[in-house]
């Protein structure tokens, strides 16, 4: 179980906490031990273990102060005698009202199917109005939930994944926090379909197996070229995720064996500019694959996200993805919305959100389309 002092030094790396702001921190942890006394999660650890996962996916994501704090309270109103006027009391109004966020859209009915996610997904983006704060948090505490679903009975499990698949993932994909989406689609697969999960990850396991070597030859390979453009550079290799190599199995209908690429390269740059001079020397080394070059620098995605993407016929035959972006670039890819937030003094400086929020308006002009397939079509 990750402590309270692992959590302190994690946001301590990019927030700078005060003496003031390390004694907050203690005061939730004190009161969420305390009103969570005696509970315990279904894997029998004590109940307290939960929040300060939370709170240490949400140091992850490099959070203010303020949702760190409510990380630790989060389920205080819901599942103890807490009250929201007692966390304003302590705490102050900000949590409070993001510790009240959280209940309610844990409070959300969930029906069935399309209807399920449609509007499942319409409230949660209403939630993100007037504080997006409040849907990153839940995102959170989805996330350790999905990791800890093996304590639950069955029936549990597949409800709970199925509602995390249907809302949550596309929820994050939305906002742009690729690595947490992807780690709940993987998980809501695990346990939606788990002979097919355990399947493709031996599958898997044995393709890295038999690249392990491959990779850090390649990765030497694209080193020795970018040295030759003068090009300072990052690279990492890496496995795409189960769920995402499933879908491609499916959408086109072909075995995991035809999979070619299921590894892809990263490089990343320190400006702009050398981010086409790497695609000029990666193009150098390797023949591109027509039809798969792809610039979401110049067409960046609503959420976002910015990168070059290209497929090119590596030297041992395969296909092979490589995606060049600026660090900055990585840090929007990564955390998405998360990473437009800049903190001065614990206030929210709106700079860089300008496009975040207006793909979360345009979301919200769409709340009076009246039938669900409708709005998960627009």
């Amino acid at each position: 179980m990750i402590r309270l002092n692992d959590i302190t030094e994690r946001v301590n790396s990019y927030l700078y906490l005060t003496d003031s702001d390390v004694e907050v921190l203690k005061k939730a942890y004190v009161y969420s031990a305390k009103v969570h006394a005696g509970q315990t999660r279904s894997s029998g650890e004590p109940y307290l273990s939960h929040p300060l996962e939370v709170c240490g996916i949400l140091a992850e994501m490099k959070l203010d102060m303020s949702s760190i704090v409510t990380g630790l309270l989060h389920d205080t109103v819901e599942d103890t005698l807490a009250t929201t006027d007692e966390i304003d009391t302590l705490f102050g109004s900000e949590i409070a009202f993001l510790v009240d966020g959280v209940t309610k859209i844990s409070q959300l009915p969930y029906t069935t199917k399309i209807e399920r996610q449609a509007e499942g997904f319409r409230k949660l983006i209403l939630a993100t109005a007037k504080d997006i704060r409040v849907v990153l948090i839940k995102l959170a505490d989805r996330l350790h939930n999905m990791r800890t679903l093996e304590y639950l009975p069955e029936s549990r499990r597949k409800s709970i994944a199925k509602e995390t698949f249907d809302i949550y993932a596309p929820l994050a994909h939305r906002l742009g926090i690729n690595w947490l989406a992807n780690e709940l689609e993987d998980l809501s697969f695990k346990f939606l379909n788990p002979e097919e999960y355990e399947r493709l990850s031996a599958s898997i396991e044995e393709r890295k197996k038999e690249w392990s070597a491959h990779v850090d030859e390649i990765k030497k390979i694209i080193n020795g070229k970018l040295e030759e453009f003068d090009i300072n550079a990052e690279v990492t290799g890496r496995f795409k995720h189960v769920y995402g190599i499933y879908r491609k199995m499916q959408t086109q209908n072909i075995e995991f064996e035809s999979v070619y690429d299921v590894i892809a390269f990263r490089i990343i740059t320190n400006s702009l500019r050398e981010c086409y001079e790497a695609l000029g020397a990666v193009h150098s080394a390797w023949k591109p694959v027509p039809g798969r070059f792809k610039d979401y620098i110049a067409l960046p995605k609503g959420n976002g996200y910015q990168s070059l993407h290209t497929t090119v016929i590596g030297p041992f035959g395969e296909r092979m993805e490589i995606q060049i972006r600026t660090r900055a670039m990585h840090e929007v890819a990564e955390y998405g919305v998360a990473s437009h937030w800049k903190y001065k003094e614990g206030k929210l400086d709106s700079h860089g959100t300008y496009e975040i929020y207006s793909t979360l308006r345009q979301l919200l002009e769409w709340k009076d389309i009246k039938d669900p397939a409708e709005y998960m079509e627009a």
